[in-house]
């Protein structure tokens, strides 16, 4: 089946009653976490999108407290890209790019001070260099300002 294109969708989607609409929203959900809790945080926490993001650096902060620093650091690897992919989740749920840059420094300021010896992995170090590489080109779009007080952030984790 080929899936019809996003315009298509709409056009079909402003024809449907309101009835048809919340079924398809529900069936929609159904099959697919990332898209009940895409919905949930549109119908519920998008209207107060600072408390959307401290909850989400309040789990970033769980979830590296959670992190086994005994064993190898595999196992620590695997653990920081699951927090990663959580916070490139969230930051695409809210669709700003000021957001993920801020959602981005913190996780690598709690990466940085966690106190995981990244720089002795390769695959980490490679991480976080992608890390600061991203941000610094959703930066370039930013005014001067927003530009100067955000790689003022990152140049600090980096030192």
């Amino acid at each position: 089946m080929k899936a019809a294109s996003l315009n298509e969708i709409k056009k079909e989607l402003i024809d449907l009653p309101a009835e048809r609409l919340v079924e398809l929203l529900l069936q929609t959900t159904k099959y697919k976490k990332e898209n009940k809790e895409l919905l949930t945080y549109l119908l519920f926490e998008a209207g107060d999108k600072q408390i959307f993001i401290a909850s989400i650096k309040k789990e970033v902060n769980t979830l590296f407290e959670e992190i086994n620093r005994d064993l190898n650091l595999y196992f620590t690897r695997k653990s920081i890209r699951k927090i990663l992919r959580l916070v490139n989740k969230y930051a695409k749920y809210i669709d700003e790019k000021e957001t993920e840059v801020e959602l981005l420094i913190y996780f690598l300021q709690q990466m940085h001070q966690s106190g995981i010896p990244y720089e002795k992995s390769t695959a980490l170090n490679n991480l976080f260099d992608a890390q600061k590489n991203k941000i610094k080109k959703i930066v370039t779009g930013f005014h001067e300002d927003l530009q100067h007080d955000y790689l003022r952030e990152l140049a600090m984790i980096s030192s």
